[in-house]
């Protein structure tokens, strides 16, 4: 006997380098497959190719899973990027690429901004759920923001809402890859802290490794380490004031330093706000997946499933199989 389809979309979160993709059912059951390089080094148009190979190739895994093509597909993307176009990114070079040039011909899709979208799937379902507005923070090889108002997440008037890695935190500080001086990202990010540890010990150690030796009372690590929690208070205080978020969550691979990073950041963040109670910090809550899933997200907007993910429970989405 034939069993019925069952409803499912294609998501995939799009990196530099690499891009994670998997299946997601209208009841939240995720089915990850293993990552694809991007192939960037072959130019943009490679990289618009590789993406609709690995869409074509999770849709067949869905056919022979769920008896039928997928419902949508959604695709987080970098750079400036509408829900029908990835308008430019300066680490795959790419401009003004359809959203359907990613899909196999008449399958719905929709794009989003990576951090956004990350920062969507925190929202509806990780450590923003029920919270209207949030600010999350991946710290990881570089520093983004996905300013999350009224649950959704807010691009500004030209895409570039949430970029507080490059907010001027020391003025006259140390020149930035994006040719601003003093940026956030330029202290705080994870390899801003490899490197600075290098140029200030003559040692090398990945970041993880300089909030160990920070902890252990390895004086070059403190001291930069220390440089970066208080380069994130002055740019959060900043936030706060113009914002008043209910909450931060805090992502990306720096996060997981949990308490080493969060507390002392609590403690500078609320010495530099003299009138008004700092928000909670928090940890996000779906680690690496979290840009798949907001793109799952995406491909039931693409179907027409706007209420999607309401119901998810996280411990599923946390887990799930891998093919």
């Amino acid at each position: 006997m034939t069993r019925p389809p069952m409803p499912y979309v294609v998501a995939l979160d799009v990196g530099g380098t690499s891009m994670k993709g998997g299946l997601v059912t209208r009841a939240g059951e995720v089915t990850v497959l293993t990552g694809r390089p991007t192939g960037r080094e072959n130019g943009p148009e490679a990289v618009v190719e590789a993406v609709r190979a690995y869409v074509g190739e999770i849709a067949e895994l869905g056919r022979s899973r769920y008896a039928g093509p997928p419902a949508g597909v959604g695709l987080a993307v970098p750079g400036i990027v509408t829900s029908a176009t990835a308008v430019y990114s300066a680490n795959i070079g790419w401009r003004d690429v359809p959203a359907e040039a990613f899909v196999p011909s008449g399958v719905p899709v929709r794009l989003g901004h990576d951090v956004r979208t990350g920062g969507l799937a925190e929202s509806v379902f990780g450590a923003g759920r029920g919270v209207a507005d949030f600010l999350f923070l991946p710290i990881g090889t570089g520093i983004a923001g996905a300013v999350v108002l009224r649950g959704d997440p807010y691009g500004g008037a030209h895409g570039w809402g949430g970029e507080i890695g490059h907010a001027p935190v020391w003025p006259a500080g140390e020149k930035c890859a994006c040719g601003q001086t003093g940026c956030l990202e330029t202290y705080a990010s994870a390899s801003a802290l490899a490197r600075r540890f290098t140029a200030r010990s003559g040692r090398t150690a990945t970041a993880k490794e300089v909030v160990e030796l920070a902890v252990a009372g390895d004086a070059a690590a403190a001291e930069v380490f220390g440089e970066a929690v208080e380069a994130l208070a002055i740019a959060l205080a900043s936030y706060v004031l113009l914002l008043d978020p209910a909450l931060i969550v805090l992502g990306g691979g720096l996060s997981e330093a949990g308490a080493a990073l969060l507390d002392p950041l609590r403690e500078r963040l609320a010495g530099r706000l003299t009138f008004q109670e700092p928000p909670p910090l928090r940890t996000a809550a779906l680690g690496t997946r979290a840009g798949m899933l907001g793109a799952a997200l995406l491909g039931w907007q693409a179907a027409g499933e706007h209420d999607a993910g309401a119901d998810w429970p996280i411990d599923v989405l946390r887990g799930g199989s891998v093919s």
